[in-house]
């Protein structure tokens, strides 16, 4: 897979912060854990807690060819909760066959919810494999139903939904040297945003129930495939059409337009200095970013406001509002529409496990130029050490990471 950017880590925490960190970050570095048997309140050893995770997946993914459609449910649901959770690429890679025969199973013959609820399985499954050619085998399995789903105007909205975001992520982590897999992903998901682009008279399309939804998944997945593109890919007709699509009646749907939009704009001008934006463009974003229309609603008023100023300010002055995520001892600074779209796209799919993937996954690890996962010494972890000697150990950390970060990295994938 192709390199992708890395993103700078650091810390700017006190002491107190530091040191809270390290002991967190103590309890968490053992992916399984001591636990605590519930009858005899005795820890059971990591071995058998091991042993026990991996019967109660065997026994979802088992629940996942029932003939029942609830049982089949709940199982997807206790492994999308496992997936994000925890790590577990040893056991899926002996499985990955079974898994994705079953998901692929779930995505053709069940109903809207089951399919939905595979469809982000699909996108773990992919994360957990990282970008080797287990994850790419299983994205050709998947792919062709993926989309069949999200083009399908007969489906469920949610399904279409979820697998618009599933396609977008299996794609970004699977094929990133397959050029011909990229474009089919990106068709598709164009075919399904470009719906919401204004007609020959230059009116937007009234929008179905669902539809804003549906067209933001899928526009955002394009953004994310999108990073990997080469420079001939990008064009300036989505940038006008979507320019008209600010206009939309959906808050959220105007949003993922507005960080496109930025997006394309950064990437035009990371290829060529002078790319230009139109005054045009800086208007509607400057009335988006003051919006005061009371027939919105306030919350959604403030979100937009928020979000458009960000927008405006980039594109008047090339200066992005940096975020720092913070996970165990580490952390990464988002500071770029590119480095935002990618972060953003991992927490959908991992949800409140983006981070514990972030300290652990090698792929986000090499995504994001964190390097190998930290493995404290076992003497620093054993032993009580003062707050000054433990500032002392995460200080040289910083170091040796920063000076791994600063090797020269490619922008972006050359897929084509």
């Amino acid at each position: 897979t192709g390199v992708r950017n890395g993103v700078k880590g650091g810390s700017g925490a006190s002491d107190d912060d530091l040191a809270s960190d390290v002991l967190s970050h103590y309890s968490s570095a053992s992916e399984n854990a001591s636990v605590l048997d519930d009858r005899a309140g005795e820890p059971l050893d990591e071995q058998t807690a091991q042993e026990e995770t991996e019967d109660k997946l065997k026994q979802c993914i088992d629940n996942l060819m029932d003939k029942s459609a609830k049982t089949r449910l709940a199982a997807l649901e206790s492994l999308r909760g496992a997936f994000s959770s925890r790590l577990l690429c040893d056991f899926l890679t002996e499985r990955r066959l079974t898994i994705s025969d079953c998901l692929e199973r779930s995505l053709r013959k069940g109903g809207g919810e089951e399919q939905a609820a595979a469809a982000t399985v699909c996108a773990q499954l992919c994360v957990q494999l990282g970008g080797g050619d287990e994850s790419e085998e299983g994205f050709k399995i998947l792919r062709p139903v993926l989309s069949a789903i999200m083009i399908d105007g007969c489906a469920s909205v949610a399904a279409r939904q979820s697998c618009a975001s599933a396609l977008g992520m299996c794609c970004y982590v699977s094929a990133a040297e397959d050029g011909e897999d990229l474009v089919k992903s990106m068709s598709h998901l164009e075919s399904v945003f470009t719906t919401s682009y204004p007609n020959f008279e230059g009116t937007l399309p009234t929008p179905k129930a669902g539809t804003p939804g549906l067209h933001s998944a899928a526009l955002h997945a394009w953004a994310l495939l999108v990073t990997l593109c080469p420079a001939s890919r990008l064009t300036v007709l989505h940038l006008l059409k979507l320019q008209a699509c600010l206009e939309s009646s959906d808050v959220n749907y105007r949003i993922a337009v507005g960080e496109t939009i930025a997006l394309l704009v950064e990437l035009g001008r990371d290829i060529d200095r002078e790319f230009e934006d139109s005054d045009m463009l800086c208007e509607c974003l400057k009335g988006l970013a003051t919006d005061g229309n009371k027939h919105r609603a306030k919350n959604d008023r403030r979100k937009q406001r928020s979000i458009f100023r960000e927008v405006l300010h980039y594109i008047e002055n090339e200066d992005f509002t940096e975020e720092k995520i913070r996970f165990g001892v580490e952390g990464i600074y988002i500071d770029s529409w590119m480095r935002r779209r990618v972060y953003d796209a991992f927490k959908e799919v991992l949800e409140s496990g983006v981070r514990h993937h972030l300290q652990f996954n090698p792929l986000l690890r090499d995504i994001f130029g964190l390097g190998p996962p930290l493995i404290l010494d076992s003497s620093v972890k054993a032993s009580k050490i003062s707050r000054f000697e433990k500032h002392l150990f995460n200080s040289a950390a910083f170091k040796a990471r920063t000076k791994l970060r600063n090797k020269v990295r490619d922008k972006r994938a050359d897929v084509m």
